[in-house]
């Protein structure tokens, strides 16, 4: 634990925090940017598509989101949706149609126009051929979704048949990105092999499932989103992403110059990095925070009481201390702290075992001999499926099963491949279920617990929620909604349906010899400005 200790006051030492959407370049010195060289980045899981609208790890992302442009963006700095392949918008009173005027001139890279039918094939494609079971994102993005018309060639009226205030900002997704329909024609299978046709900064030049992506400049791209730095073609010639899951062997390539930049750089291998001129910056991810989401129809987590017992448990600020490091946050809501309209819900989840102990004793859990309740001849145990998307879920919850056993209830993790997590989670066959889900929109907490949303509580009506969670969709008055968010944050938690641990962030590892390695506002990587200098 010393040894732990003092890497992490290293970390704290070492790692500049990062703001939204700043420079993540390790070069400040290096003068004005320069096009030409590419960048070598190492992955630390493989991307599991090529497809940006079948992608939601960051992994995948990170090489996906440099092939698609989409209708808008979204300021990192503010929030703000911007224009990007629709110069302007306008949206109905009743939030259930959606009017984009697409900037002319625009071509995907097999040479075909963009236009409004191109935005019909893409969101048709998405609803009716890679469904929620392919795209989950995408489709909960899409929920209600009617149709789009196209009045004249580069005008898409995007309809729903009720209110959908959140489409704005999902507009500006990687997983509502523009394809051509060379791709959108295709299975969802055949999305997935490396030659997926966007109108981006980048192209694939090769992909290679499990190992590599080889990206190369787009040339003629001048139709960069208004967050951009610059205008016209990206900087870089290209980006070579290998995928290297060993940490130790990503931290000695970056400071032997193998590779230029790197994925979930972790508290020990700061020094390193920085011995070698580099740097480590770190970024808050939006959206829901890690925590576990109980099936609440299976063994003991049907009973409120053990759930609203898990929340004062545990012991989020040691789960951070312990495992990640300062530069992580506990979390303190039912949405991360860096999402819009989040509310500081923290009174709700203070460290508490006595009032855990005196909930499950009302409850008539009892302890047993070896500590664990019981009720009725059912021991309060249940089993944790995860994944290890992200490379702390492991120890977090290692830890946290030891949190809870101090009050008298066991959990069995779930270690699963990345096949065998979304199967089971596509099946709801589980006791309760770890992950975070990032997104800079509120709207999360409706995709994520909505009954029209994924649901994997697999929950009854709850009034309350269910009016907060519709009314947000409903309405396009932002104080408005922002009440109705801050509403659903507090009745997700006090149902139990969420039992927060830590907000994930982001660790890249960036060489000297790299600047303008930015973040877009969902905290995922950008490389249209990026730039090296060697």
């Amino acid at each position: 634990m010393k040894a732990l200790a003092a890497l992490i006051t290293t970390l704290a030492a070492t790692v500049a925090l990062a703001g939204c959407g700043v420079d993540s370049g390790a070069g400040g010195d290096a003068g004005p940017p320069r096009p030409g060289g590419t960048v070598h980045y190492g992955l630390s899981l493989a991307p599991t598509c090529s497809d940006p609208a079948q992608s939601s790890t960051n992994q995948t992302l990170y090489v996906t989101r440099q092939i698609v442009d989409s209708l808008t963006d979204q300021d990192p700095a503010t929030g703000e949706i911007r224009p990007w392949l629709a110069d302007r918008w306008e949206v109905s009173p009743d939030a259930r149609t959606f009017t984009f005027h697409l900037h002319p001139g625009v071509t995907f890279s097999d040479g075909t126009a963009l236009t409004a039918t191109s935005v019909q094939k893409n969101f048709d494609a998405v609803v009716n051929t890679l469904t929620g079971a392919k795209a989950p994102l995408a489709a909960s993005y899409l929920a209600g979704y009617t149709g789009t018309t196209v009045p004249d060639p580069l005008t898409a009226e995007v309809r729903f048949a009720e209110p959908n205030a959140q489409f704005l900002q999902a507009s500006s997704t990687p997983q509502l990105g523009i394809l051509s329909e060379a791709t959108t024609a295709k299975p969802a299978e055949q999305r997935c092999l490396g030659d997926d046709i966007g109108s981006g900064p980048f192209v694939y030049t090769d992909y290679r499932q499990g190992s590599s992506a080889t990206l190369a400049k787009r040339a003629g791209y001048d139709w960069g989103s208004a967050v951009f730095g610059h205008r016209g073609e990206a900087y870089l010639d290209g980006i070579e992403f290998r995928v290297v899951p060993e940490s130790g062997v990503r931290t000695g390539s970056l400071s032997s110059g193998q590779l230029d930049a790197i994925s979930d750089a972790l508290p020990q291998d700061v020094p390193l990095i920085e011995g070698s001129g580099g740097t480590v910056q770190f970024i808050a991810n939006p959206g829901t925070p890690f925590g576990l989401q109980p099936n609440v129809t299976r063994g003991p987590l049907r009973d409120p009481a053990v759930r609203s017992a898990l929340r004062t448990a545990l012991d989020r600020r040691e789960l951070v201390d312990t495992v990640l490091g300062p530069q992580f946050l506990p979390a303190t809501s039912s949405l991360a702290t860096k999402t819009p309209d989040y509310v500081d819900l923290s009174a709700l989840l203070g460290n508490d075992p006595d009032t855990s102990r005196r909930t499950l004793d009302a409850a008539g859990w009892v302890p047993g001999g070896d500590g664990i309740r019981a009720k009725d001849g059912q021991r309060l145990s249940f089993e944790v499926l995860f994944s290890h998307a992200f490379a702390g879920n492991q120890a977090i919850l290692e830890l946290a099963q030891q949190q809870l056993r101090k009050v008298g209830v066991e959990i069995e993790l779930q270690p699963a491949t990345d096949s065998e997590y979304t199967a089971r989670q596509n099946a709801k066959d589980f006791d309760a279920i770890y992950y975070n889900t990032t997104r800079a929109d509120g709207d999360i907490l409706r995709t994520t617990f909505g009954l029209d949303g994924r649901n994997l509580n697999v929950r009854e009506p709850i009034p309350a929620l269910d009016q907060a969670l519709d009314g947000e969709q409903a309405t396009t008055d932002a104080a408005a909604r922002g009440k109705l968010i801050g509403d659903a944050q507090r009745l997700v938690l006090d149902n139990g349906l969420w039992i927060p641990t830590i907000e994930l962030s982001q660790a890249i590892g960036v060489s000297a010899a790299v600047s303008d390695l930015k973040f877009e506002a969902s905290s995922r990587l950008q490389f249209y400005d990026t730039w090296v200098h060697r």
